[in-house]
């Protein structure tokens, strides 16, 4: 099982590789998912990416009700044995979440960085849509606060995933989905 070295991008290994795999990569601080069979590895994320993380989860978590849990990175999601993905943060029924993972999240949300915007904008969201994730979100967390990003989809009635919101800025998102919570993009890297 080798993976290719890759500068700042993210590790690519053709598979395929399975859920069991996993088991087998070393706790070296990165992050190893699987997407249908084939082994992703990105690097540790930095600060503005952990300091909009953090901020984010923390609202999601103090709006939670009782019957659902918001958990951070690393958990993972496993939508079949050929694919075991560790969103930023994943929300789910509490009743729905296993010590080790979870298989029917309703929310999951990921942080851009550079070397992983290609499979956060475009592989992880189809691979969700296809599992019937019922709402996913991407946060770019600039530098400058007016220029942070939110954009939500959600899963429409023909199982497709609809952008139903873009928050820039000091502009407030006011999600239903999971439940009620207001995120300010701005204010989670401020």
């Amino acid at each position: 099982m080798s993976v290719m070295a890759m500068a700042a991008e993210p590790e690519v290994a053709a598979g395929p590789f399975t859920r069991g795999d996993l088991a087998r990569m070393p706790d070296d601080g990165r992050r190893y998912e699987i997407i249908d069979g084939v082994l992703i590895v990105s690097a540790a994320p930095g600060r503005l990416h952990q300091r909009a993380l953090t901020r984010l989860w923390r609202l999601l978590d103090d709006a939670c009700p009782p019957e659902f849990e918001a958990l951070v990175a690393p958990f993972a999601v496993g939508l079949a044995d050929d694919t075991e993905m560790q969103p930023d943060i994943v929300v789910g029924l509490d009743v729905n979440f296993t010590d080790r993972n979870i298989a029917e999240p309703l929310l999951v949300v990921e942080m851009l960085s550079p070397s992983t915007r290609p499979f956060d904008t475009h592989v992880k969201p189809a691979r969700f849509e296809r599992a019937g994730t019922p709402s996913f979100w991407v946060v770019d967390p600039v530098a400058r606060p007016a220029e942070a990003a939110l954009v939500v989809w959600e899963l429409g009635t023909d199982r497709t995933y609809r952008q139903v919101a873009k928050a820039v800025g000091e502009e407030p998102f006011v999600a239903t989905l999971p439940y009620p919570v207001t995120i300010v993009p701005a204010a989670l890297v401020r």
